[in-house]
């Protein structure tokens, strides 16, 4: 469960952004939309060679 403490004097929109930061970094939506749809084994192996090979094909721009 993410949360903070909201200090004295803070400003509730400064204490929004802390939580807002805090929720993003922990990954938790990442993790929702993961879990809302069920993907092949295969479909997903196929997914993560193909975003290596993308990965790889960006660096290799950029290196030349």
């Amino acid at each position: 469960m993410v949360g903070i403490i909201v200090q004295e004097n803070e400003n509730i929109d400064r204490a929004l952004k802390r939580f807002k930061k805090k929720y993003e970094r922990s990954g938790v939506l990442k993790e929702y939309k993961k879990r809302t749809f069920y993907t092949k084994p295969s479909v997903e192996k196929r997914m993560t060679r193909i975003k290596a090979a993308r990965r790889i094909a960006k660096e290799n721009r950029y290196r030349k």
